[in-house]
């Protein structure tokens, strides 16, 4: 069914959910704790990415996470549906998983947590082209003026940036948007695949299929490492926070989410990432708040409020 996406029907009064029905007082929590969880994910990375590597910070990140969640699972007594569902769970790990998050952890060895959080909140813009390529929804005026005010922010963002605009950041640029293009797929694959399959074994199964993908990649990594790495208190700190309280429990929030109100609107938590993204890095890492960066955040913003046509 299509709906159209606007900042009142999140936080208005006319909360309106995937079926027509006025969202829960329960579910708008939930959104925006889990908004307020991924911001601050940006600024966990941040903090450990320069000491561990993106690849070692990813495996890490899955691997304490699916502990967290199975330790979950004994302590409540849930059961965790794994078998036989291999397939959906390493396709969800893989574009939910694997795929962004090494690559946002790239990306924070050259951009800021504000910078890198707002870039991610290209995610529903890519979930509304992939609609209209993928799905076949027709392109509307509205989702193409919705799509074009998106990039021109991005475009913003990025060249009025006080960073130097050379190879890296351009790199690290392209590396978040194809993160967030990464989870516009997860978030259409997770609501067809993902029927019936409660949101424990969601959560569990992806951060064990994104650990499967990535620990191949870290044996080399520790093969040629000269020496065991000091993690500071601080570093480790911000570990066990991305691992446990971004992921494990951020992950059971998305699942749930989706399941309750739909993915569409549940993408729509990327918008509501940015300004977390931006607090926490002023208020923890000291960051400056430039013009480009307000302004690009004004354009996400602007853009969540601009009335897009999703597919839900």
């Amino acid at each position: 069914m299509l709906l159209d996406l606007t900042v009142g029907s999140i936080v208005g009064s006319e909360r309106l959910t995937k079926d027509g029905d006025v969202m829960r007082a329960k579910d708008l929590g939930m959104l925006f704790l889990l908004a307020a969880m991924w911001g601050a994910s940006f600024l966990f990375i941040r903090i450990a990415v320069p000491t561990v590597g993106p690849i070692v910070l990813a495996v890490l990140r899955v691997s304490l996470a699916a502990f967290g969640l199975i330790v979950y699972a004994l302590v409540s007594r849930r059961a965790t549906l794994l078998r036989g569902r291999w397939r959906i769970f390493l396709l969800i790990g893989l574009v939910n998983g694997a795929i962004p998050y090494v690559l946002i952890a790239t990306a924070e060895l050259h951009l800021t947590a504000a910078l890198a959080a707002i870039l991610n909140a290209t995610t529903p813009l890519f979930a509304a082209l992939l609609g209209v390529l993928w799905l076949g929804e027709h392109l509307t005026f509205r989702t193409a003026c919705g799509l074009l005010f998106g990039l021109f922010g991005v475009a913003v963002l990025v060249g009025w940036s006080p960073l130097a605009l050379d190879r890296a950041l351009v790199v690290a640029v392209l590396a978040s948007l194809l993160a967030a293009f990464s989870y516009a797929v997860a978030g259409i694959v997770a609501k067809r695949v993902s029927s019936g399959v409660p949101v424990l074994s969601l959560a569990l199964g992806q951060q064990l299929r994104a650990s499967a993908l990535l620990l191949p990649l870290v044996v080399p990594i520790v093969a040629t490492t000269p020496a065991v790495v000091h993690l500071s208190a601080p570093i480790t700190l911000a570990i066990v926070s991305l691992a446990f309280l971004s992921t494990s429990v951020g992950y059971l929030l998305y699942f749930a989410l989706i399941a309750n109100i739909g993915p569409t609107r549940t993408l729509g938590v990327t918008f509501l990432v940015p300004p977390f993204g931006l607090l926490w890095g002023v208020l923890f890492l000291h960051e400056t708040v430039q013009t480009s960066t307000a302004l690009g955040l004004v354009h996400t913003q602007e853009t969540y409020c601009a009335r897009v046509r999703w597919a839900s």
